[in-house]
């Protein structure tokens, strides 16, 4: 086994990809970042992918995480149950190739009314924790496509909920009868902190969607005030179901910065103290992390 020698991490999602090249001191020699996520390579295609990625990033061994250990990616990779820790998701890799190609585990909650997966998030929220930049003891909001609602309680993962925000806006700018007006950029403006205020005080997601057309129609709202109203209101709805499992205390917002400022910015006018934290720097925390597990 070559770990020592530096490694390539890859954080493999369903529409992008990001890779990592690890120097043998744990720092950060080289990455790239590009849009071959997993739907866009076929079943059979994700030997070549991942050969192309080494003739870019080095031939090194692989540790990869996100959507390339679901059903749809390169080998399935099981889940490991809450409470889940570094160590849990060390000792249960997936190796597509033995020795050399690793595929980390996502993480599942299950009760008797809910049940959740992840992907990916676990690495950058455990990364975190080992790291500091974390708590032991907290609550995380990972924006993205698939929000999540992370309590993480002795340093692991003890229960999480999703709630699919990003992708029903995807959904509404694409193929709905708001797609025109969703087509101006969502800002963090005094529209969105109305539509904040609104998806935390009302419970008519569906029916305020289609208001916002009918205010633009009748000459009540700026067509260029939609985006934002709208991203502000599904955001507010997402933490009206989130904060029920964090009655106080700071929270903790991981992922791209772009979207994190969207929801820091949402959780002061719930009222809530926000500290955001760059999900990229907690992934490759997350990834030396596991490959100190695995040497």
């Amino acid at each position: 086994m070559r770990w020592a020698e530096g490694f390539i991490a890859v954080d493999w999602g369903t529409t992008n990809r990001r890779g990592y090249l690890i120097g043998s001191d744990g720092s950060l020699e080289q990455e790239m970042e590009d849009d071959q996520g997993i739907l866009s390579v076929p079943p059979e295609g994700f030997p070549s992918a991942v050969a192309e990625l080494r003739a870019r990033l080095g031939d090194r061994p692989l540790l990869m995480a996100g959507m390339i250990g679901s059903n749809r990616g390169w080998v399935e990779a099981r889940y490991v149950p809450t409470p889940a820790g570094l160590d849990d998701l060390a000792h249960q890799l997936t190796w597509a190739e033995p020795g050399f190609a690793a595929i980390i585990p996502g993480v599942s909650h299950s009760t008797p009314d809910r049940a959740d997966v992840m992907r990916g998030e676990e690495v950058q929220i455990l990364g975190a924790v080992a790291t500091g930049m974390v708590s032991d003891h907290a609550m995380v909001c990972h924006p993205g496509t698939h929000n999540k609602w992370a309590s993480v309680i002795g340093g692991r993962i003890a229960s999480f909920r999703t709630v699919m925000t990003g992708e029903l806006f995807n959904l509404l700018k694409e193929h709905s009868i708001l797609a025109d007006l969703l087509s101006h950029p969502a800002v963090a403006d005094s529209s969105f902190e109305l539509g904040v205020e609104h998806g935390l005080a009302h419970d008519d997601l569906t029916s305020e969607l289609f208001a916002i057309r009918a205010r633009t129609l009748l000459g009540r709202a700026p067509a260029e005030q939609a985006a934002s109203y709208t991203s502000g209101l599904l955001i507010g709805n997402d933490l009206r179901i989130g904060l029920r499992a964090a009655p106080v205390g700071e929270i903790i917002v991981m992922g791209r910065p772009e979207l994190t400022r969207l929801f820091a910015v949402a959780l002061k006018v719930a009222g809530r103290e926000a500290r955001e934290i760059d999900g990229e720097e907690a992934f490759l925390a997350g990834v030396r992390k596991l490959a100190e597990l695995i040497r």
